[in-house]
């Protein structure tokens, strides 16, 4: 059975999780597009726009999580700009 001294690792271990998975999926999106790009060299093959399309798709789902991530937990430390705090009733 599992210690409950720190519950922390195991949040820890979760957020880092939530983390890879869209950072695996930005990294192959980006390497769909590479290779569909680099696939119209090829004299016989045409432009591969469905490949090219899901690897941009996973790519911005992958860097907009992480961005949006980065930016809540900043906003959370109050390390933005003063335009992106948020606004406190009165």
């Amino acid at each position: 059975m599992m210690s409950t001294k720190n519950p922390s690792t195991a949040s820890r271990l979760i957020a880092a999780l939530l983390l890879a998975v869209p950072g695996i999926g930005a990294t192959y999106g980006f390497l769909l597009m590479k290779n569909s790009i680099f696939d119209q060299f090829h004299p016989d093959v045409a432009f591969p726009w469905g490949k090219f399309l899901a690897g941009l798709l996973l790519f911005l789902i992958g860097v907009g999580f992480i961005a949006g991530w980065i930016f809540f937990r900043d906003q959370k430390r109050n390390y933005v700009a003063p335009r992106f705090k948020k606004r406190r009733k009165r």
